[in-house]
């Protein structure tokens, strides 16, 4: 994220009213590579950082607020420095999800970080657990040194970059990890050259499509999200990878639950859940007031997140 910005199959295999025909619910449970998706079930997860809380204690706190565990436990790692051996933390009925940040895209597009890659790669692998690897979000924006706008304005050396990290893991049998790609809902700057279809990597290099959006400014979840679905959700399953509500929580949480359940290509929600980011004027926590925390419940308990 960054503060300062304000289907999975042909549309034939669905109804009007968003239900699998015959035979498409079998088909699109292939999807979502070494994480599979799970149709007319989202998984539901979060990234957890609580003000004077461990990510244990932070899990069951939301375990006993919610009677249920968060499917996916979101961490960010750092480009160098960090390879893990074990998270330990993160419990073996959650899915660990990864946001690798990037780096320019030369030093991955001339080989220079392969060895890097490949240290990642055989780490991840090395875990034995499925993994959702998010590598270099929000490229479409204007707010981190792997988006296009420090790269030359050429989102072709995205694509590059990302195509050869994913063969290095393939190379290594990282079979475990499935990988997330996931531009910003809108683009800054707002010009063809940024728009996020210039950045996608292809089909055979992503297993899901992911976005991040947030109400800063009143965005309805339709707002946000119908972009994203439009383009990719009747070939791939999608992912709202980093969203939280900071404006009228409980009304826009219903609003998403509803989103969502009508929505069948999402397939994984992931809560930006918590009150310590740096320099942040917002609370993302969803039990900020007792509707908030009712509403956030009653979706989290809903069958259509029960994946």
């Amino acid at each position: 994220m960054h503060l300062t910005r304000r289907g999975l199959l042909s549309l034939g295999a669905l109804t009007a009213f968003g239900a699998l025909v015959p035979g498409a619910a079998e088909a699109a449970a292939a999807l979502g590579g070494p994480v599979r998706f799970q149709p007319g079930r989202a998984m539901l997860g979060s990234y957890l950082a609580l003000h004077g809380r461990t990510l244990t204690q932070s899990l069951a706190l939301r375990q006993q607020q919610l009677g249920r565990g968060q499917r996916i436990v979101h961490k960010y790692y750092p480009w160098s420095g960090y390879y893990p051996t074990a998270e330990p933390d993160v419990p073996s009925s959650s899915i660990l999800m990864v946001s690798w940040n990037g780096t320019n895209y030369h030093p991955i597009t001339d080989g220079s970080s392969d060895l890097a890659i490949t240290t990642m790669a055989t780490h991840l692998r090395d875990l034995k657990r499925p993994v959702l690897l998010r590598w270099g979000w929000e490229m479409n924006g204007n707010w981190f040194a792997w988006d296009g706008t420090h790269n030359g304005k050429k989102p072709s050396g995205y694509i590059a970059a990302w195509q050869r990290m994913h063969k290095i893991f393939r190379a290594k049998k990282a079979t475990n990890v499935a990988w997330v790609w996931g531009p910003n809902w809108n683009s800054g700057p707002n010009v063809s050259w940024n728009h996020f279809q210039n950045y996608y990597p292809g089909d055979s290099f992503v297993d899901w499509v992911g976005v991040s959006g947030y109400n800063f400014s009143g965005e309805s979840p339709h707002t946000l999200f119908t972009p994203i679905v439009s383009a990719y959700g009747k070939r791939k399953p999608i992912m709202l990878a980093e969203t939280a509500a900071v404006k009228n929580k409980a009304a826009w949480i219903r609003q998403l639950s509803s989103y969502v359940a009508a929505t069948p290509s999402v397939g994984a929600v992931v809560w930006f859940d918590t009150d310590t980011q740096k320099g942040a004027k917002y609370n993302f926590r969803p039990d900020t007031d007792a509707a908030t925390l009712a509403a956030y419940k009653a979706m989290a308990r809903s069958k259509r997140f029960s994946g």
